[in-house]
């Protein structure tokens, strides 16, 4: 059985997964794509199947009679050189969806253990001090400086920050792929990080491709929105300033929660070379140079001028460092983040009570083997 689709669909799907025809063709010659744009052949269902799977497009999407207007499912405040992304990636699309589809589950889950609902989400709102705010939520996480500044490297700051979030009633989940699909890479220059505000469910996302330090930022920045309690999808940079009034302030909460301005303008040596004295301040605080450029500039220790140009220089100057990539790591500890300790526990412990299914929790872990469910189980602290 032949499918008659539009080309325009077609072009639409390699476009959508960052294509061109040229370039896909070149990427998958066997695919007879050029054949089907032209109408010399149509595909068979099980070749469109195939063609859907690689573009990561929806087949249904194929025997539309134009290509839809996708649109992102969550309030989105990104801005990349001063304007919004046009079009969401799939990959974006359907780490949202899997996100919404964890978070339906333990809100139900928490409505069944009759878990109380989190009082900080939309405690606050944005006619409240930023400083007063980042106070708020560094007594209720127990952020303390001082304890962060004794972590050893940043991995370790940025694991205990996901901890005091989680501790308090957060789901974090950090993930540098789709799922658990290693092929399917998430781009920092998308995305870095989203909020799905919820009173029994709050969920933070942060994007594991980011570097650890901008990983810290984003989910301060992230934490903002869930005490507004505003669903939000961010890029949570200093770079550019946010035209959106609710990302300027999300910004200067996480600002503040990270380097408290008191305690810069206490600590910033003016007379030593900038870049060490960057370098020294983020050992400290264990987050981005960048941040602590602009925490420096709010501080009022530099004119505007002298921080964009010091800005843009670091930029470089990060950009040009040889990065040295960690290997895999530990398969369990790594799937624990992804999908959160907080909500790897709950699904396992309802699983093996009786409470979900084996298939449901499996789904929604992202893997098929029960032997990974119960190690995973052990590594979360669950009796298996």
């Amino acid at each position: 059985m032949r499918v008659p689709v539009k080309p325009e669909l077609l072009e639409w799907a390699c476009e959508r997964a960052g294509y061109t025809v040229d370039s896909f063709i070149e990427r998958h010659p066997t695919v007879k794509l050029q054949e089907w744009i032209a109408d010399e052949t149509r595909p068979t269902l099980k070749q469109l199947e195939a063609f859907a799977k690689t573009t990561r497009a929806p087949v249904g999407y194929f025997f539309l009679p134009e290509p839809p207007e996708e649109f992102v499912p969550i309030p989105d405040f990104r801005t990349i050189a001063d304007r919004g992304v046009a079009r969401p990636s799939p990959d974006l699309l359907d780490t949202i969806y899997i996100c919404q589809q964890r978070q339906e589950w333990f809100r139900n889950f928490a409505r069944t253990v009759q878990e109380p609902p989190a009082e900080f989400v939309g405690s606050v709102d944005r006619r409240r001090n930023p400083e007063a705010v980042a106070g708020l939520i560094r007594e209720a996480l127990g952020f303390s400086i001082d304890e962060r500044r004794q972590m050893p490297t940043w991995t370790d700051a940025l694991r205990r920050f996901i901890e005091q979030a989680e501790n308090a009633g957060i789901l974090v989940m950090v993930s540098g792929v789709v799922g658990s699909n290693n092929n399917r890479k998430l781009d920092p220059e998308e995305f870095r990080g989203f909020a799905l505000s919820d009173s029994l469910a709050p969920l933070i996302f942060i994007n594991g491709s980011d570097s650890k330090s901008a990983q810290m930022f984003t989910l301060a920045h992230e934490i903002a929105h869930l005490w507004l309690g505003e669903t939000a999808l961010s890029d949570a940079t200093m770079r550019v300033e946010p035209n959106n009034n609710v990302e300027k302030w999300c910004n200067k909460v996480a600002a503040e929660l990270l380097v408290p301005l008191a305690a810069i303008s206490e600590q910033y040596r003016e007379t030593d070379d900038l870049t060490s004295e960057l370098n020294r301040l983020a050992r400290i605080y264990k987050v981005s140079t960048l941040v602590l450029l602009r925490r420096i500039y709010d501080a009022g220790k530099m004119s505007r001028n002298a921080f964009w140009t010091a800005y843009d220089d670091e930029v470089d100057r990060l950009r040009n460092m040889a990065v040295s990539k960690a290997g895999g790591g530990n398969f369990y500890h790594t799937t624990a983040a992804r999908v959160g300790k907080r909500f790897a526990r709950a699904i396992i412990g309802s699983t093996l009570e009786g409470r979900a299914s084996f298939s449901e929790a499996l789904h929604l872990l992202g893997f098929k083997k029960m032997a990974t469910f119960k190690d995973l189980g052990r590594a979360v602290g669950v009796d298996v």
